[in-house]
């Protein structure tokens, strides 16, 4: 495993005017129903001699099918993680270790009908909602976790605490 690259890759943290984040279903998961494990942020690889912050926002009309957002903050350092070793060789097309992932905040601009996953014919979701960001870690499958745990720290300051009224 340790002879594999880990891939270049982008993520984005996608706040609504509520402070919320947007967390994607994967389809297509057996344990997409699972309270944790199912969900995650969108992102996607970063194209030869691509900027990420390009990258970040063409990621995130691919996957969600919009661009109505613009980006307010990026995590200081890039974060990597490790695929399981029952994922090794299978996930990421067989020949990443993991991933090596620069994380931006965005600001979405749009309206919920915005957002659509519908677009994209081999979609990689299957639902969104929008959560609080230190519910994150919970959501996440156990290899991602510690960086969605940074993130919650790391982009606090863009989650104002909805306010249900």
């Amino acid at each position: 495993m340790s002879l594999l690259p880990y891939r270049p890759n982008v993520g984005a943290a996608l706040f609504n005017s509520s402070g919320l984040v947007l967390v994607a279903r994967r389809a297509h998961l057996e344990n997409a129903e699972a309270p944790a494990g199912g969900w995650q942020l969108p992102q996607g690889g970063i194209d030869e001699g691509e900027n990420p912050r390009e990258a970040v926002l063409r990621e995130l009309a691919e996957e969600v099918g919009t661009d109505r957002a613009e980006v307010i903050g990026e995590h200081d350092a890039w974060l990597t993680y490790d695929l399981p070793p029952e994922l090794v060789g299978v996930a990421l097309k067989g020949l990443f270790r993991g991933q090596r992932q620069r994380w931006f905040a965005l600001r979405f601009l749009g309206e919920d009908s915005d957002i659509r996953l519908d677009l994209d014919p081999h979609p990689e979701f299957d639902a969104w909602r929008w959560v609080e960001l230190a519910a994150l870690p919970d959501l996440a499958v156990p290899f991602k976790r510690p960086i969605y745990e940074i993130l919650a720290a790391s982009f606090a300051r863009f989650a104002d605490p909805p306010t249900y009224r």
